[in-house]
This record gives C-alpha cells, sequence and structure tokens, in this order.
C-alpha cells in the first residue's frame, strides 16, 4: 500500500469542492493554465498547445487525498504526483481554505461525434470509462453540464498519460470483490498455509487478476497415484509433481489478484524444492471430503466441487472463471514427450486457450532450448473433467513421459518445475 494510500484512510474528510472549468460556459472566464507543454521548436516541431485543467476551490479542512479521493483519481499514483506538478507544489498534502487548485482532470473540447475521435484514440474501453466518469460527475453533483450538450468533456490524466500498470489498477477497483479461493492464516496477513511454511508468505503483487476465478486441479491423488517411473531408485509418481507444478501456479494467481482453488489438495506437503517427491495417498478434495476410489466417482466428486464453485461466483459476478487440469503421461520409456494440451470437443473457448498455452510454451522453447525443437501438441478429446464441468474456459496439460529420462529431468529439477508454473501462468494471463 503506497503512503498516499494510508494518508488517505487516516484523513478521507467531507465533500464541498466547487468545480470550474477553464472557458466553461457555465463560469467566469478564467485565465489558462500556468502549466506549458514542453517546447519542441529547438527540434523544428510545432509547439504544442498545453492542456486546460479542471479548477476547484479548497474548502475547509480540504487536503489533497479527500479532493482527488471525490474526483474518483486516487486509485493511481500517477494522478497524485501530477496534481502536485501542476500546482507547482511540494509533497505536501494540506491545501489553503478558499484558495484555487487544479486537478489532473483535462478539458477537452467534445466534437458531438464520439470520445475516440475526439482524442484520438482507438482504444473502446478508455472511451466507455471516461464517458462514465463524466456521467458519473454529474450524477455527484460534480459538475452542472452534460458534456454532450456543453461540449466540454473531461478526461481523467491517467487515462491518456499513465502507464499500463496504471490502467490496471483503475480496472481492478471496477472488478467485483469475490468471497472464496484458497484460505489465509488470518485475514490480516498474506499467509497461505497449502503452500507450506517456505512459500506460505505470498505478497500481493498486483491486483490484475482480480475478479477473475481459476479452479487447479491436479491429477490423481488420494488413493491413486497415477502414472510412475523411476530414477536413480527412485519412485517417480504422476500425482506428486503434478501437484508440486499445480502448487506453484495456484501461488502465482493469488499474488496478483485471483480467486482460486487447489481443488486436489495434501495440507502436509506444500511447495517442494526436492528432486525426488515422496509418494502418498493422504490428498483430500476441496472441502476435506476424501477422495473414492472409484475413478468415475472420484472425477465426478471434482466436478462437482468445481461446478458448485462457478455457479457461486457467476452469481457474484466473476469477470472470468478457468479451470486447469495438470497430469504427467505414462509412455514407453524412450520416448520424448514435449509439454502437450487437449481441450473439450466441443469447446471454442478451450480451444483458443489451448492454442494460447501451446504458442505461448513454443515461445519458451525457441529461447530456452533452441537446438532441439518443440513437438507438443493441441487437440481435442472427450474427457470426464472437460465434458463435466460446466465452465468452457478450460485446459487438460500433460507435462511429459514420466517414464522417459530426458522428460523427467522437467520433473525432477525444481526449477524446471517452476518454469512450467511460470509459463502456464503467462499463457493465462496473456492478452
Amino acid at each position: 500500500m503506497s503512503v498516499f494510500r494510508l494518508y488517505f484512510i487516516l484523513f478521507l474528510l467531507s465533500n464541498g469542492v466547487t468545480a470550474y472549468a477553464f472557458q466553461s460556459s457555465k463560469s467566469k472566464p478564467a485565465p489558462k493554465t500556468k502549466t506549458s507543454a514542453v517546447s519542441n521548436a529547438s527540434k523544428g516541431k510545432k509547439e504544442v498547445d498545453p492542456p486546460e485543467y479542471l479548477l476547484v476551490t479548497a474548502g475547509k479542512g480540504d487536503n489533497v487525498p479527500g479532493l482527488l479521493e471525490r474526483y474518483g483519481l486516487s486509485e493511481v499514483d500517477c494522478n497524485v504526483t501530477h496534481f502536485f506538478k501542476i500546482n507547482n507544489l511540494k509533497q505536501d498534502y494540506r491545501l489553503k481554505t478558499g484558495a484555487m487548485y487544479k486537478l489532473p482532470i483535462e478539458i477537452r473540447q467534445y466534437n458531438g461525434k464520439s470520445i475516440r475521435t475526439t482524442l484520438n484514440i482507438e482504444d473502446w474501453k478508455t472511451a466507455v470509462r471516461i464517458e462514465t466518469f463524466n456521467k458519473q460527475a454529474k450524477e455527484k453533483g460534480l459538475r452542472d453540464d452534460n458534456f454532450l450538450t456543453s461540449k466540454q468533456l473531461w478526461v481523467p490524466h491517467h487515462e491518456l498519460h499513465c502507464t499500463e500498470e496504471a490502467k490496471e489498477k483503475i480496472e481492478a477497483a471496477a472488478a467485483p470483490v469475490l468471497t472464496g479461493g484458497e484460505p489465509i492464516a488470518a485475514k490480516t496477513s498474506r499467509t497461505f498455509p497449502i503452500f507450506g511454511k517456505k512459500y506460505e508468505n505470498t505478497p500481493l503483487l498486483s491486483q490484475r487478476l482480480k475478479g477473475r476465478v481459476y479452479y487447479v486441479v491436479s491429477g490423481h491423488g488420494g488413493p491413486d497415484t497415477g502414472a510412475q517411473g523411476t530414477r536413480s531408485n527412485h519412485t517417480l509418481c504422476e500425482d506428486e509433481y503434478a501437484y508440486d507444478v499445480a502448487l506453484r501456479l495456484l501461488r502465482l494467481l493469488v499474488s496478483h489478484g485471483a480467486t482460486a482453488y487447489m481443488i486436489v489438495r495434501d495440507d502436509k506437503d506444500g511447495i517442494r524444492d526436492e528432486d525426488y517427491l515422496a509418494c502418498d495417498k493422504d490428498e483430500k478434495v476441496w472441502g476435506n471430503k476424501i477422495i473414492p476410489r472409484d475413478q468415475k466417482l472420484r472425477l465426478q466428486q471434482r466436478c462437482d466441487v468445481i461446478n458448485a464453485l462457478t455457479t457461486k461466483h457467476a452469481k457474484a459476478g466473476a469477470l472470468e472463471q478457468t479451470f486447469i487440469e495438470i497430469h504427467v503421461d505414462s509412455r514407453s520409456r524412450n520416448m520424448k514427450t514435449d509439454v502437450f494440451f487437449y481441450h473439450a470437443s466441443d469447446s471454442e473457448t478451450g480451444k483458443k486457450l489451448a492454442l494460447r498455452f501451446h504458442q505461448t510454451f513454443l515461445q519458451k522453447y525457441m529461447k530456452t532450448r533452441s537446438q532441439r525443437s518443440y513437438s507438443g501438441t493441441v487437440s481435442a478429446r472427450d474427457l470426464y473433467m472437460l465434458r463435466n464441468t460446466s465452465l468452457p474456459r478450460s485446459v487438460y496439460v500433460e507435462l511429459g513421459n514420466i517414464r522417459n529420462d530426458y522428460d523427467q529431468q522437467r520433473l525432477v529439477i525444481r526449477s524446471n518445475r517452476q518454469a512450467l508454473a511460470n509459463w502456464m501462468y503467462e499463457a493465462l494471463t496473456a492478452k
């Protein structure tokens, strides 16, 4: 949390600011802003007119955090920085009662056609946010007129001048707050016991996935260890290696604000860094459910859990819900197999997601293993969980051949397991 946000929480104050726009038909003519655009005369370019900003008069007790919050500008730090810049102020949150200040809101002459042509921008979402900003300003009594009639369009500074990261904060702020997902040790912490002692502390790096839900399933578990291989007199169990990669993926998702579920879970394992992961049969399913021995019952149990959670989050307004299932294949010992993907045969959304996974892995392989081509595939397959979960956005991942010596390196080396999780995360969040 930034210093500004902490300050705002402590000092949020009441409303009461009068707004004026430069050259507004509703107010007396105001002198042009002292802020000037950087001259390009020395470079032989046409000089750009400086932007005109919204003027407000500070009321009694007003300060910078409260003022910017009132106008919906406090979510992005660059608005705060720009406020101090255009007002030639030091980093002091106090305001002088009765003094006029420029807000980081540009006043643009609306062309009567569209916001995009007025601002010469292509992004439709940006135009919608700007339109909503103007409508809400009128609803809150911050402006008396409608930009469609007055031709005075208010444009928040961050919409045109800040980084993509700043825009993500705005989108995250508008995303629904969902309840559920992996439990934390305490409401005030970012400690997730499922990741184990070494990795349980999982800082919130961003809110880019806020409002999105992910169901991560590692194959087999409980009474079924899945495929097995041997290496240096150690038994490699499919469910253990699929689980470790899945946990690493889950940690990346929650660190960026996602609501995420580890459907098959082992409270004792956590993320493990050793090469050889001990095989066990103590996994359970979300809700502390015992895993049945019968395969069909076992798969249906997981489908029921995911479908119930999907319905819950759909009602809460989740922006997007995704199901990822991770396995390790078993083929003849001499057969090398690159990571490959399945999707439901009747899901175009699932197919697009699987192709995105494939494209991401292809690019990564070209960078990290250019001496050998990538032979992973994407295909439709009528798999039980792809068919019986209600999520069209789903993908089934096979990490390699657990019996092949070369493929085993992809599993037993910790950094390789993390790389697999990283690449899947990139595929899931690619735009």
